[in-house]
């Protein structure tokens, strides 16, 4: 949703485009462009606390789709098949894009887990004499600590 509204700021400055710089309308739209721009940027740091700044910029790429919706839906722009299958491939890299970045999430997880055992059966395995997984170099199961 927060990506829907960024585009937003495509649509309001295409329409202050058509405007010459007096004209009050020409203000409004940059107004408009202003408004969406800051309550972007308010809704984006909540965003970037809680993903991977990879992810939060890959999924950016998605304005791509909005931008031909907006086109076609306000400035009665072509759509052409070329401009379907790039916009296509745009959408499809951010899927694959996102689902890379949760299988890593996961896997890095699950390694977590299982250098951490709960509580209860960690003290278990310490003193059955349980071999404990070691971290050298600042990795864990072939994963940088991040």
């Amino acid at each position: 949703m927060l990506l829907v509204l960024y585009s937003l700021t495509d649509l309001f400055g295409k329409a202050a485009a058509g405007f010459s710089f007096t004209d009050p309308l020409f203000f409004l739209c940059y107004g408009g462009v202003l408004l969406v721009l800051f309550v972007y940027a308010i809704g984006w740091q909540q965003l970037i606390k809680r993903l991977p700044l990879t992810t939060a910029f890959a999924n950016k790429a998605i304005t791509v789709f909005w931008g031909l919706v907006w086109g076609v839906l306000f400035f009665q722009e072509d759509v052409t098949p070329l401009k379907v299958m790039g916009a296509g491939i745009v959408v499809a890299g951010v899927v694959l894009f996102s689902r890379a970045d949760n299988e890593e999430r996961r896997d890095f997880e699950r390694a977590q887990d299982a250098n951490n055992p709960p509580a209860g059966q960690q003290a278990e395995e310490t003193s059955a004499g349980a071999h404990q997984p070691s971290v050298q170099g600042g990795e864990e199961c072939g994963h940088a600590v991040r």
